[in-house]
């Protein structure tokens, strides 16, 4: 099997075991979403032993991948370059936030909430489609401003 087909692979099964991650700990149900981010009326905190275990996991995890010089389907780590805290992460992040606690979903959940039917998120994923395009277009517009 070539590298190419085997790193298709690996995404796909990252991709199942992340949306029955999300399916288990009930992150695709939008109430008990929305009820962890409800801090004075119905608070639910279990979604923090969700987030204590994907901070554990991803530090142990980081730590072996790291130990290796590459990937093993690939010829190099592929790291986020930015790391400045400006305007348009700020922005865009407090959208993200409001976006998710107005709906109770968030991009992987949402994706995942598809899978079961649930009929909201028919609405809220191409709405997150429809604002990554937006998005697109005016880095676009900006960058052949500047040219």
């Amino acid at each position: 099997m070539s590298r190419a087909v085997l790193r298709k692979l690996a995404a796909l099964a990252s991709g199942v075991v992340f949306g029955l991650g999300l399916s288990l700990a009930q992150m695709t149900n939008p109430d008990k979403v929305l009820n962890f981010l409800d801090f004075t009326g119905t608070w639910d905190p279990s979604l923090l032993l969700v987030l204590g275990g994907a901070v554990v996991l991803s530090t142990l995890g980081f730590h072996l991948v790291f130990k290796r010089q590459t990937p093993v389907w690939d010829s190099m780590f592929h790291l986020p370059v930015a790391q400045a805290i400006d305007r348009p992460l700020l922005i865009g992040s407090a959208l993200f936030g409001i976006g998710w606690g107005l709906s109770g979903y968030c991009p992987g959940p949402a994706i995942a909430s598809l899978g079961f039917g649930n009929p909201e998120a028919l609405w809220v994923v191409p709405s997150m489609v429809a604002g990554a395009a937006l998005q697109r277009w005016s880095h676009y517009r900006q960058t052949a401003d500047i040219d």
